[in-house]
């Protein structure tokens, strides 16, 4: 019996310092934004501006049910808007705009720039009010001498609505850092074609997708199946100059990239009939493809990425996306490893 136990003990220390250094970097909080924000209901889309004057909005707390704050049976379209100083630069890190719950469907603003979105607005309305909103913030957009704004457009079909709740704020996380930042805006389409690969093909007619982002957020909800991003970027001739690795963050759940039409890099199996498809959590896996020699060029370029969801979330919908020289992939990983903590340090100190 005591043997029994002990054994059950051991697998619970072990299966919790698994889950502990899963969940070894944790966000912390740099900027509370709990608290008046600029409320207003109606639909503008100038009111994304850092320049538009809110003086005449009224104040509301945030996080809470804009029912709660006066707005009383309330179902439509408002926005909100808050101010913040720049948080302070922290070498490694990664950023984040954290809103918690919102009901039902919201579009975000930094200092004018769309920076997420989770659900999808009339006339194709499908409600997000369970999802936690966690947006990437890309570094570039933060004015770090200076004043930011966060502009927050809401949509509430029925009964509470608006930043419900949560832990409101400006984040960051320790991990890798791109030296060329690609998150934002991509090409994207569903569907499967092995002549989108194809760096010259015409990709006007594709729909745009917030990268990183998860595709069923934005306006492909239940999707299941395969989808395509595209981006054409341009690198400078002392970048290019580097070793380089592509990331592509965490992809649920499998994907192909080509950079400029080859062959770059795969995470699990996708070749025949997707119903034999063989998912072993590809979807937890950070993507980090070395760039063969000569494959990438000064100028323009184009990275595509044809992903396979088997079930519920699809697409890339983590970062870190972007290239990083090869020198600070490696040291970064040579830097986590010499940090990891065992199972017993986890649990019974060094």
């Amino acid at each position: 019996m005591f043997k029994s136990c002990f054994y059950e003990l051991i697998f619970l220390i072990m299966f919790f310092g698994i889950m502990t250094n899963a969940n070894g970097e944790d966000l912390e909080r740099l900027v509370k934004l709990e608290g008046m924000w600029k409320f207003t209901i109606g639909d503008n889309m100038e009111w994304a501006d850092p320049s538009y004057d809110d003086s005449g909005w009224e104040e509301i707390f945030v996080p809470s049910a804009w029912e709660d704050e006066g707005f009383h049976g309330y179902n439509g379209y408002a926005w909100y808007r808050k101010s913040f100083d720049s948080p302070r630069p922290i070498t490694n890190a990664a950023y984040y705009l954290v809103l918690g719950f919102i009901d039902d469907v919201d579009e975000v603003y930094l200092n004018g720039k769309l920076i997420g979105s989770t659900g999808s607005f009339p006339p194709n309305y499908s409600t997000a009010y369970n999802s936690y909103r966690k947006y990437p913030i890309q570094k570039s957009l933060l004015n770090l001498s200076g004043d930011n704004l966060i502009a927050v457009r809401v949509y509430d079909s029925q009964l509470g609505g608006g930043i419900m709740s949560g832990e409101i704020g400006i984040y960051y996380m320790i991990t890798l850092t791109p030296d060329l930042d690609l998150s934002g805006m991509w090409k994207f389409r569903t569907g499967d074609n092995s002549d989108w690969k194809n760096p010259d093909l015409n990709d006007d007619d594709w729909d745009e997708a917030l990268v990183p982002s998860n595709w069923e957020s934005q306006g492909y909800k239940d999707y299941d199946g395969f989808g395509w991003y595209r981006l054409e970027f341009e690198v400078s001739a002392k970048l290019a100059n580097h070793k380089l690795v592509f990331l592509l963050g965490k992809i649920d759940d499998l994907d192909q990239a080509y950079l400029n039409g080859e062959y770059l890099g795969s995470t699990g199996n996708m070749e025949g009939d997707p119903f034999f498809f063989d998912f072993n959590f590809e979807w937890q896996a950070l993507r980090g493809y070395y760039i063969p020699e000569d494959l990438l060029k000064p100028g323009k370029n184009v990275i595509t990425v044809r992903v396979y969801d088997g079930t519920m979330g699809g697409g890339i919908y983590s970062g870190p996306i972007g290239l990083i020289t090869q020198d600070h992939y490696v040291d970064y990983w040579k830097n986590k490893k010499k940090k990891r903590k065992s199972i017993w340090e986890i649990f019974f100190g060094n």
